[in-house]
């Protein structure tokens, strides 16, 4: 008797599976509902792929349907690239979306400015159009393309080998090779008609200069970046706007990747390297965001003149360092250092660094948050190998009206090694330096109280910055730094808003009420 009913059970139920009609669906009839109606492709330069973009298509009635057809209304001359239930292509006939079920379509471009217009920008548009035979709907793709000037290593037509650079010898005495170029004559004045994107590393020749003027927009390609070579300089020029109406003046240097998820993420891009040899150096109202290292100078410190001067400058998200100057000379006012993977400035392997009313801070979120280093790094030595340091003559390291701190209890550390000089001075500087477990209570490196070192300098008060997360350093009045500088020759901050001249602060920003 169970046997029967087994078999009675099995019956029943092939019976039922086969009057069922999965594969069977009417038509859509204009009742696809769209998460958006209009999808904004965020901007991109012209030939450079986009991101990929999606939206969901809901079939919110109780029966399955078939959307007959999905394309885009340019069809195939289009330059947007659909993936509609997995599938890639323009067109797409018979698509299924079951009751109360929903599909992605996702959608990228790559477009030609020079196939549209001359103009240096221009919305690119097309739609989806659903159901184009019964009672069509549509989602509109919109996306600005940015025209600009690009440069890149040569390739070798027979081998297809791309055009490097040689940066030196590894310890087996091999060359070390990057992909990147020479800049030629005429490339070596960067304007602000257009932006710039550099694929690979676009060197600057010896004796040569290359000039960035005053609103340019430098974007590099991932591990791409700017070689200064020996004997060769770099002049960025960029200047603050105090009209509002005026486009800003200030040079950018960023990645290539212009979305909006894009504009905080570090490491894009590789580094702006002054190597040794190379001198004169000016950077003047910059932001350098997104590297890997924001500004990297080596082997600088012949003469008495600095390598670089950096001035009224922002350096955020780096993955590694923002400054890291070896052996160097580097002077610096006005220059504002954030959010570093490892450390915000490095004074590394001896030098002489001069900085004034700079603001040197690290709020990294960069992968756990969690930074084994300070904001500030102060040493002497390289260490080569387990069993090998090399030591450099620190000669001055002199830090006046600067703020130092992070989100860190210990934000300021020094590495020296015997057997070279070690001079270093602090004036009216904000530090934070909370030694909890007074691990450096007998290190005469920290010994506050001796104004020798430490003059008028502040501990462990808060700043108090707008929104150190997101790159804001400005402060107001109630910030410990306001009033408590000395006063110097630097008269304006780095918005050019004139410093108190009795009481000024400390600091790269003279304190504002936040809006």
């Amino acid at each position: 008797m169970r046997y029967l009913s087994t078999v009675f059970l099995l019956v029943i139920i092939i019976l039922w599976s086969s009057c069922r009609k999965d594969f069977e669906s009417g038509p859509s009839m204009g009742n696809l509902q769209f998460s958006t109606d209009t999808l904004f492709l965020d901007t991109i330069f012209t030939n450079i792929g986009s991101s990929t973009y999606s939206f969901k298509v809901y079939n919110r009635t109780d029966d399955d349907f078939t959307i007959p057809t999905i394309a885009l209304e340019r069809g195939e001359v289009s330059n947007y690239r659909l993936n509609v239930d997995g599938i890639p292509g323009k067109t797409f006939d018979n698509i299924q979306v079951l009751a109360k079920d929903s599909i992605f379509i996702f959608v990228e471009t790559t477009a030609d400015i020079t196939d549209q217009t001359t103009d240096a920008e221009f919305l690119y548009t097309d739609r989806i159009v659903f159901d184009q035979g019964g009672i069509p709907q549509h989602v509109d793709l919109v996306t600005l393309i940015q025209d600009a000037i690009f440069l890149f290593p040569s390739r070798d037509a027979m081998t297809g080998e791309v055009e490097t650079l040689l940066l030196g010898l590894d310890e087996n005495n091999e060359e070390i090779r990057e992909e990147g170029f020479f800049l030629n004559d005429d490339q070596l004045n960067f304007t602000n008609e257009k932006p710039y994107v550099i694929y690979g590393y676009a060197a600057i020749p010896g004796e040569k200069t290359l000039t960035i003027d005053a609103g340019s927009r430098i974007h590099f390609h991932a591990g791409s970046g700017i070689i200064a070579a020996d004997n060769s300089t770099l002049l960025v020029n960029g200047d603050v706007s105090t009209d509002p109406e005026q486009m800003e003046n200030e040079v950018i240097f960023e990645g290539d990747r212009l979305e909006p998820g894009f504009s905080n993420i570090p490491g894009q891009w590789g580094t702006i390297w002054l190597t040794p040899g190379s001198t004169g150096h000016r950077i003047n109202h910059a932001t350098i965001k997104n590297a890997t290292v924001g500004v990297l100078i080596n082997s600088n410190v012949s003469g008495t003149e600095p390598t670089l001067k950096i001035t009224n400058t922002q350096i955020y998200n780096s993955s590694n360092v923002g400054l890291l100057a070896r052996a160097s000379n580097v002077q610096g006012e006005n220059l504002v250092i954030n959010n570093a993977g490892q450390v915000s400035l490095n004074c590394s392997f001896g030098g002489t660094y001069n900085f004034n009313h700079c603001t040197f801070a690290n709020y990294t979120n960069i992968g756990t948050g969690f930074r084994e280093l300070p904001t500030v790094l102060i040493d002497n030595n390289l260490v080569i190998s387990p069993t090998e340091v090399l030591v450099a003559d620190l000669a001055a390291a002199n830090f006046t009206n600067c703020i130092i701190y992070g989100n860190q209890e210990l934000e300021l550390l020094f590495s020296k090694v015997d057997g070279a000089d070690f001079n270093y001075n602090f004036k009216n500087c904000l530090i934070r330096f909370n030694d909890f477990s007074d691990s450096f209570a007998d290190n005469p490196l920290y010994d506050f109280t001796n104004t020798d070192l430490f003059e008028n300098s502040i501990r462990n008060e808060d700043p108090g910055f707008k929104s150190p997360f997101r790159n804001m350093l400005n402060i107001d009045e109630n910030s410990a730094a306001n009033s408590r500088a000395f006063i110097s020759e630097s008269t304006v901050d780095i918005l050019g808003i004139p410093r108190n001249t009795t009481n000024p602060d400390i600091g790269a920003y003279e304190s504002a009420p936040f809006e």
